[in-house]
């Protein structure tokens, strides 16, 4: 979400310095990617730290992604008059923060932010109900449409791999699996497999652990399924094992239909709008509700929801065998993403009015 941010206020304010901060270890590639002048984990938010990083990086205007609102350096940034924003803003309904817990840690943070651009309506009225002041909320938009679009019009970073796995074999890609989602998608792949022998598996398990790849290995071996990693796999390989970070969007264009994994986890769904960009059918697990880009999806019938491997083995036969059916699923698909499109320009505006602010 901050990367398209970053990026437009690298072209039209170019003498402004940009320092991104992250949390999670998952994040640490993509500070690479960024093109801030300063880049690091944020250290943990507590009163001590918070005033150490602030007085360290003297920040302008400090602007949060998504609903990650860390309560000690609002304060600390507050009293040192820094300008305060939340982008691409979005509250899940069953949220902690709705909580009397959670609104105890975060409802005084909500409040103090000076504009908060949200991703939809319905997230704009759980912020409120966070505690932000709702004549500072104004909705936005979702800036990862408008980044996962820009990616999926150039050139892949990856565009190498991209080039060796080309083939006009029907392929299903499964991003960032589960193991909770492989025990229903494996039987379900089997049954496919019978109906459309020459489909090919991309799958990128979330974790990237020996043991979880170990056993994707073992399960296509046991049933005589052609494997590889993605390092020396070629068209050839009916089951190709993603064993590295960073190429899964790229992946996503060589999906005649796409499974994205959690959907049967308590983590939640990933990223649906990698494959919807690239206009690709996408099936996901019964545990969805959360994730607003599934309930857009499935509204209009670009996505498609399975309780099992039962129904996951049918929809799957349904999809590769009806030209029909995906081409209509790819428009609405479709649909979803040119709706969407534009929250960069809306949350680059907020950016400037901050900066204008001092």
């Amino acid at each position: 979400m901050a990367l398209p941010i970053v990026h437009s206020v690298r072209r039209a304010l170019p003498n402004v310095q940009i320092a991104y901060t992250f949390f999670s270890p998952s994040a640490e590639p993509l500070a690479k990617q960024m093109g801030a002048d300063f880049s690091d984990y944020l250290p943990f938010d507590s009163a001590g730290a918070a005033r150490v990083a602030i007085d360290a990086l003297d920040p302008t205007a400090l602007v949060f992604a998504k609903g990650d609102v860390w309560p000690a350096l609002v304060r600390e940034a507050l009293s040192q008059g820094v300008r305060l924003a939340l982008v691409s803003a979005s509250i899940p309904a069953s949220s902690l923060r709705k909580s009397t817990v959670g609104a105890m840690l975060t409802r005084d943070a909500y409040r103090s932010l000076d504009v908060i651009g949200a991703a939809s309506t319905d997230d704009a009225t759980r912020i409120v109900e966070a505690g932000a002041r709702a004549d500072r909320v104004r909705v936005t938009g979702d800036t990862r449409y408008d980044q996962a679009w820009e990616r999926a019009q150039t050139e892949p970073r990856n565009a190498d791999i991209v080039a060796a796995l080309r083939s006009s074999r029907p392929t299903l890609v499964a991003g960032s699996t589960w193991r909770s989602d492989e025990r229903q998608l494996f039987p379900a792949w089997r049954a496919l497999r019978a109906e459309v022998p020459d489909a090919r598996l991309i799958i990128a398990p979330h974790e990237l652990a020996q043991a979880h790849i170990a056993a994707i290995e073992h399960w296509a071996k046991h049933h005589s399924l052609s494997t590889s990693p993605l390092s020396s796999s070629t068209p050839s390989s009916d089951v190709v094992i993603v064993d590295r970070l960073g190429v899964l969007a790229d992946l996503y264009a060589l999906a005649t239909v796409a499974y994205v994994g959690g959907g049967f986890h308590d983590a939640g769904l990933h990223s649906l709008v990698e494959p919807a960009v690239f206009r690709v059918p996408v099936i996901v697990g019964p545990r969805h509700a959360d994730s607003r880009d599934a309930t857009l999806m499935l509204a209009t019938g670009g996505a498609v929801t399975v309780d099992d491997a039962q129904q996951l083995s049918r929809t799957l036969i349904r999809l590769f065998t009806s030209e029909q059916e995906r081409a209509d699923r790819a428009d609405a698909i479709g649909a979803v993403v040119a709706a969407e499109l534009g929250a960069v320009d809306r949350t680059f505006e907020i950016v400037r009015e901050l900066l204008r602010a001092v």
